[in-house]
């Protein structure tokens, strides 16, 4: 009888074992995750489980790199509803969806989900994104739910920022208030849809940043993003969703983009030898990133003092105020436009194009035809290619005064601007 009881106890000890072995990196409807119990993704990259950030006692339910020091979080669960103790408890539930209740069984966040549940399971992925499946169906289009599709402040590679056409779903950063402070911050980094699709950057409703419309190759206002050995690019724009991602090359790079609490969006890099975050990019560089910071039809030149100057074939709308270095009045053209006398267009370089939020784009015709069409519609002020590729494809129409465009030394586009047709004679060089 002893000799059975043993055997039955280490074949529960085994497949105890096992099971936890089986399930380090998943929740299931029987299990839950308690203040001071973790997962870790497979290969060890993620962990989830209850932190506390900064200076602050509250406790959040987050993820977060398993091999960095300090913690650095990228998900939060319950950012607007922290807990005051350590009693939070993570479930899954029998209609799949993951809900962080209190010690009183007061719901703080759930996951939501509106398809329906078989054998519910929650795993943390090695890309670090939680996801809810059935069973064991590991096909992305069939989550019930995934982290990835609500970012915090941090986007990690193959996370997608822009929106689902479909559903209405918006993938954005949004800042922390404080380094205490989880919850939603002024800042916000998202795709703009109005007119051609771009990159803003905003405190509250106000762009502080814009990196300009995706060109096929980068976006147009940053000429530093180009791929490389270290990560690649993309942007997808189609009937279900427009949005854009990054990978890293090499899967032992860890690469984020994080946006500070303070509106600064920059991308980091872990690096062993230094066992710290150093500084791989940042999208606001200098005052030209600073939006509309020579007004409208004004170009930000960068080494050139003053910094800001009204394209050729403009001047300032107000005199006595740019005197001042106050540039926010921006500029009006020389001679006023005559769309039923005829006008023409100026060709400027090497420059970031002005803020897409009034254009109109199609993506299959070709720049003559493009500029046909900007000559025959009065509220056109200006015409490109919007992608470069391959000597240039598609037509961008700006319908409204030109604003945030600044001189580029390399990578830097060209764009068609309307003028009266005696600006036009005067000078037969226009570069920007």
């Amino acid at each position: 009888m002893n000799a059975l009881r043993t055997v039955v106890f280490v074949f529960s000890y085994v497949f105890s074992l096992i099971r936890i072995s089986i399930a380090v990196d998943t929740i299931t409807v029987n299990q839950h995750i308690r203040d001071g119990e973790t997962i870790t993704s497979a290969g060890g990259t993620f962990e989830l489980g209850f932190f506390s950030p900064g200076n602050s006692k509250n406790r959040y339910l987050g993820i977060w790199y398993k091999k960095v020091a300090p913690r650095t979080v990228v998900w939060v669960a319950n950012r607007e509803s922290p807990l005051t103790d350590s009693s939070g408890v993570l479930k899954v539930t029998q209609q799949g969806i993951l809900v962080l209740v209190n010690d009183t069984n007061g719901i703080l966040w759930n996951s939501n989900s509106s398809h329906s549940a078989l054998d519910p399971n929650a795993q943390l992925l090695e890309s670090g994104n939680l996801v809810m499946r059935n069973g064991n169906d590991s096909d992305p289009e069939n989550f019930l739910w995934q982290s990835f599709d609500y970012p915090g402040d941090t986007l990690l590679p193959g996370m997608k920022l822009g929106r689902n056409r479909v559903t209405g779903l918006d993938w954005y950063l949004s800042s922390w208030k404080s380094a205490d402070d989880p919850s939603k911050g002024n800042f916000t980094c998202e795709i703009d849809l109005n007119g051609f699709p771009q990159l803003v950057l905003r405190n509250g409703f106000v762009i502080n940043f814009r990196a300009g419309p995706w060109n096929g190759v980068r976006y147009s206002g940053i000429p530093q993003l180009t791929n490389n050995s270290v990560y690649t690019f993309n942007f997808v724009s189609n009937e279900k969703e427009v949005y854009i991602f990054y990978n890293t090359v090499h899967s032992s790079v860890i690469l984020r983009h994080v946006l500070n609490p303070d509106g600064s969006l920059r991308k980091l890099k872990w690096t062993d030898k230094n066992t710290g975050w150093t500084l791989y990019s940042t999208a606001q560089r200098d005052d030209c990133d600073n939006y509309a910071f020579c007004g409208a039809y004004g170009i930000c030149k960068i080494d050139q003092s003053p910094k800001c100057e009204c394209m050729k074939g403009f001047r300032p709308k107000f005199q006595s105020k740019w005197d001042e270095a106050d540039w926010s009045h921006g500029c009006v053209p020389n001679t006023p436009l005559d769309c039923q006398k005829g006008d023409g267009f100026a060709k400027f370089s090497d420059v970031k194009l002005p803020d897409t939020q009034t254009s109109w784009f199609n993506v299959s015709m070709n720049l003559k035809e493009c500029a046909s069409l900007c000559l025959r519609k009065c509220t056109c002020t200006a015409y490109a290619n919007s992608d470069i590729r391959g000597g240039g494809s598609g037509c961008l129409l700006w319908l409204g005064d030109l604003i945030d465009i600044r001189e580029f030394t390399q990578n830097g586009q060209e764009f068609y601007v309307r003028m009266a047709t005696s600006e036009l004679v005067l000078s037969l060089d226009f570069a920007a």
